[in-house]
């Protein structure tokens, strides 16, 4: 049983932590109605510290990443450090904690792509979007990653936007798959 107020922008939020009271302020704008999700997916787990990678999934599901206050309301409910919580989110390559675009870009760089020009064509990506791998445009459309293998090997050079695969992709084709989702 959690109580939320409100604090200049700033959302205090008390979690009985054995057996006494912890508050924990949570700095950036992380409303009432986003800590309640996040409440409600951790009792949907019946806040087991054993199930944490199924709270990161969903609540990652939920918001698209995972910054540090968003881990902070799970270590509470979860009643575990926020060490353990951030071990975990940075050790698998599935969990983020910057946004992605709307459009996730993920070049294929394992060896089968890679040795087909997966190279050329992350650069491509970066000119035409002018950002950097792990970025994000400006206008939150778009965000590029590289992947090791998406086991379409017989497709390479293979990129993925969202979860559509596009296989034997060259560099002149970049242009065409960004304006796919341009609009």
């Amino acid at each position: 049983m959690s109580t939320k107020t409100n604090t200049e922008n700033n959302v205090a939020h008390e979690y009985p932590y054995n057996g006494s009271s912890t508050q924990v302020e949570v700095k950036i704008k992380l409303t009432a109605d986003k800590i309640e999700k996040i409440d409600a997916i951790c009792r949907s787990f019946g806040n087991d510290p054993g199930e944490l990678i199924n709270v990161l999934h969903e609540t990652q599901s939920e918001f698209g990443y995972l910054p540090a206050e968003v881990q902070d309301v799970i270590a509470q409910n979860l009643r575990i450090p926020v060490a353990q919580v951030y071990g975990v989110v940075s050790f698998y390559s599935f969990f983020t904690m910057t946004p992605k675009g709307e459009h996730p870009i993920s070049i294929c760089l394992g060896t089968a792509c890679y040795v087909r020009g997966s190279e050329k064509i992350l650069e491509e990506f970066k000119k035409e979007l002018n950002i950097e791998v792990g970025e994000t445009t400006p206008d939150g459309k778009f965000s590029i990653n590289c992947l090791r293998c998406v086991g379409a090997c017989g497709l390479a050079p293979v990129v993925m936007v969202g979860e559509r695969v596009f296989g034997r992709v060259s560099p002149e084709s970049v242009k065409q798959i960004i304006g796919e989702y341009k609009d």
